[in-house]
């Protein structure tokens, strides 16, 4: 009789990926490589991850601008396995898009983003959420600080702007989580957890990444400790124009965001680099 392995708890699939993820990721790139005929892309591609945000996801996209900080955007979106109409009113609003055919969780759908833009010879990635939660507006500042060769890595902080999230206990975890990797790494962050980033497209093929949801403090420890400059901006954090968050509650959230930066600094810490100085 065949075994079948017992199925994964909620927590489970936040901090590893199934075995089934890296297949689902490669036929859903095949697809788009055809699609898109070889075009390579614009020197800053927007990435967003969207899981069922056909609701809110058109406004998001009507606010990018066609050039960020004097350069030419494209706006790509990987549907990560949305059981609505979110990849076809993206579409209709201007994106690309790329469709995974299930859901594989918002690190590994930016992934997907990220390796997309790699490959078509882009050479800055910005992200957004798809939920409306973070201004468009905020990116030519981070994403200038990139041009001018002053940061590889820039976070818009909603420590040094505002946010307009009233729940206490998660803006709480917000400024503990940074404060705990400002003393691990040695690097001062004020917001591990913002969705709203400018980076070099090749940074992203460099740090190592493996969480499949909890993926932004990831990110941001490796490449610290692989010598990227970082900085941040001061920026808005609005409150989500539909649709319902999909983090989980607070407590469960807090407590897989501190394993993953843990199990990160961890791993990296072995491999630290120096600084680099552009």
């Amino acid at each position: 009789m065949a075994e079948f392995p017992e199925p994964r708890t909620t927590a489970q699939r936040s901090l590893s990926e199934t075995a089934d993820t890296p297949a689902i990721v490669d036929a859903a790139i095949a697809k788009f490589r055809l699609q898109q005929q070889g075009q390579t892309a614009a020197p800053l591609t927007v990435v967003i991850a969207a899981l069922d945000e056909a609701p809110s996801i058109a406004a998001v996209l009507d606010e990018i601008p066609d050039r960020i900080a004097g350069l030419a955007v494209d706006v790509l979106v990987i549907d990560d396995g949305s059981t609505d109409a979110t990849a076809e009113v993206a579409r209709s609003h201007g994106a690309l898009v790329c469709r995974l055919s299930s859901n594989c969780g918002h690190g590994a759908a930016l992934r997907a983003g990220y390796r997309i833009v790699r490959e078509n010879q882009g050479q800055y990635i910005a992200t957004l959420d798809a939920d409306g939660q973070w201004d468009p507006a905020d990116l030519p500042a981070m994403v200038s600080k990139l041009a001018a060769n002053e940061a590889d890595f820039v976070i818009g902080s909603r420590q040094l702007g505002r946010t307009e999230n009233t729940d206490a206990l998660r803006n709480l975890g917000v400024r503990v989580f940074a404060r705990l990797i400002s003393l691990l790494t040695g690097t001062k962050i004020t917001d591990s957890s913002s969705g709203l980033r400018a980076m070099r497209a090749e940074l992203t093929g460099t740090v190592r990444q493996t969480q499949p949801q909890y993926q932004t403090s990831e990110l941001l420890i490796g490449a610290i400790f692989a010598g990227y400059r970082i900085a941040e901006v001061p920026t808005v954090m609005r409150t989500r124009s539909a649709g319902t968050s999909k983090k989980g509650r607070n407590l469960g959230y807090g407590l897989r965001y501190t394993r993953v930066i843990l199990r990160t600094w961890r791993r990296e810490r072995r491999h630290r680099v120096a600084p680099r100085s552009g």
